[in-house]
């Protein structure tokens, strides 16, 4: 069974609310370059790939903050059969609770998991919102 990730992060380039798919280490530093200070996307995609999984990395403008890059992804995981074997999503720097609870929909419909970092959960936890 192929296991697919789906991970929102900042990366050097690549265009904007666009799902890139990601089998090699090699095609993720073509596509992505080097990782943004302080972002925790590209870390997360690497030990994906390592791990042996299929990456679908979805650039978004700022880690946590860039709203509607969110929404746009969560728009394109609504739909079950674009990428039927989803098995986690991940959104490091997002401890918004309104983008977790839209993504927890998410989680359910495909019967994947969500996977913070413990400073993500704690902002969720202490009712962090986004403005």
């Amino acid at each position: 069974m192929r296991h697919t990730f789906f991970l929102f992060g900042e990366a050097e380039k690549g265009e904007f609310c666009t799902p890139y798919l990601c089998r090699s280490l090699p095609q993720l530093a073509d596509t992505f370059g080097n990782p943004p200070a302080e972002s925790l996307g590209l870390l997360y995609a690497v030990q994906a790939l390592l791990f042996e999984r299929e990456l679908i990395y979805f650039r978004v403008n700022e880690e946590g903050y860039s709203l509607d890059d969110y929404l746009k992804g969560i728009k394109i995981l609504e739909e079950k059969e674009a990428i039927p074997s989803l098995t986690a999503i991940c959104m490091p720097g997002v401890g918004d609770s309104d983008l977790i609870e839209a993504t927890t929909t998410i989680c359910h419909l495909h019967k994947s998991c969500l996977i913070l970092s413990e400073k993500d959960l704690y902002d969720y936890l202490t009712g962090y919102r986004l403005k």
